[in-house]
């Protein structure tokens, strides 16, 4: 048995000329939280087609529990849940006709369906709504009625396509505190997201640009690996200031936020705030504090003009 729920080597899918996936390879390790982090348009919605063999790969292997993908397309289906960015569930029906249907189509029978769905109503707290047409629920609640729907038959494996986009911070907290139970109960996760602070969450992650995966590995280790040193710098006229730190070629990257400039200075510089105050006299007296890494300083590493 592996001990993988996912794995994909040089699987590239092209649409014509264009090439949406080039050559990427996965290993997704089984009851993970997996996240796929990268701007709109940059393949992480096609890569998830194909590893549910929504979509045939051009080129590659692609092994999804034990199943060939996507010559066994078909057997997948019924271990796999998906839930779309845009809410696909039935507005004119209730919560309950909603995770019935689901149910049906997955053949479970009409007392264990009936258990079921009580079970799903509890768990995602919709229990006071099931005779509620969805039509006029807010988006959390939508999002949370989704999930137990995609969640009905107990798969072994969870696709989330950008599944927080419309709904609020509070609500994206606690749809992520229902992942992490699920991924503590064996099932294994694969999320997309554009957000930062929710790929942080992921126990493991990708980042995709342009069809490729740029780095991959845990967020912690991602960050620890940039080969940067940050700081922070309080100081006036930032806008000319970052135009001047930019010009050196041991500055990865510089961005302002608020009233201070975040700089990231390339780790052979061992003293990087010491360095600054030498090389650009006008910090002499300038408040800088080196500063813990982000995602956002690894995305900005890897991905694009950073990527040098």
């Amino acid at each position: 048995m592996s001990e993988y729920a996912i794995t994909a080597q040089n699987v590239v899918k092209k649409f014509g000329d264009f090439t949406a996936i080039e050559g990427i390879n996965l290993n997704v390790p089984k009851g993970s939280i997996y996240g796929f982090l990268g701007p709109n348009g940059c393949g992480k919605s096609t890569t998830i087609r194909v590893l549910t063999g929504l979509l045939s790969p051009t080129s590659g292997d692609v092994d999804v529990l034990g199943l060939e993908i996507p010559k066994q397309s078909e057997l997948l289906r019924l271990k796999i849940g998906y839930m779309t960015q845009k809410f696909s569930l039935y507005d004119d029906l209730t919560v309950e006709e909603n995770l019935q249907f689901i149910g049906q189509i997955f053949g479970m029978p009409t007392k264990p369906l009936q258990q079921r769905i009580n079970e799903q109503l509890t768990t995602y707290g919709l229990d006071q709504r099931r005779k509620q047409r969805v039509g006029g629920m807010s988006g959390g609640q939508k999002q949370r009625l989704s999930l137990a729907a995609a969640t009905m038959h107990k798969p072994e494996l969870l696709f989330l396509d950008e599944p927080t986009s419309a709904v609020d911070p509070e609500n994206r907290r606690e749809f992520w505190e229902q992942l992490f139970d699920l991924s503590d109960q064996g099932t294994t996760i694969l999320v997309t997201t554009h957000y930062m602070d929710e790929a942080e969450r992921c126990h493991r992650l990708a980042i995709m640009e342009s069809g490729l995966i740029r780095a991959d590995g845990e967020p912690e280790q991602l960050m620890a690996d940039m080969g940067v040193n940050i700081v922070e710098v309080k100081a006036p006229q930032l806008r000319a200031l970052k135009e001047k730190l930019l010009a050196r070629q041991e500055i990865r990257s510089a961005a302002q936020l608020g009233i201070r400039l975040r700089v990231l200075i390339r780790d052979h510089v061992d003293q990087p705030i010491q360095w600054l105050s030498e090389q650009f006299p006008e910090l002499a007296n300038a408040e800088m504090n080196l500063a813990r890494p982000s995602l956002e300083d690894v995305f900005v590493t890897v991905t694009g003009e950073g990527r040098q």
